[in-house]
């Protein structure tokens, strides 16, 4: 049986369209050149932008199984 951890808070993703990969490295829980390694491998999906690489906001959140942030905010054409 798993207990949940109470001081651990639930995952909350940025409004943004997307974020770096030190902020989704602070996200996931793990270290920065580990989230550097899983976009090489191709298991982080991640677009670049000049040298900057960045991780889709909403793709993250698919993978995690949670909600898009803002998705229920769009306004129907």
């Amino acid at each position: 049986m798993t207990v949940a951890d109470p001081s651990r808070a639930p995952v909350r993703l940025p409004e943004r369209a997307t974020m770096t990969v030190t902020e989704t490295a602070r996200i996931l829980g793990i270290h920065r050149d580990t989230a550097y390694d899983a976009v090489r491998r191709g298991d982080l999906p991640a677009i670049r932008v000049g040298r900057a690489i960045l991780v889709p906001t909403a793709l993250l959140a698919a993978m995690l199984g949670l909600p898009a942030p803002g998705a229920g905010d769009v306004a129907p054409p």
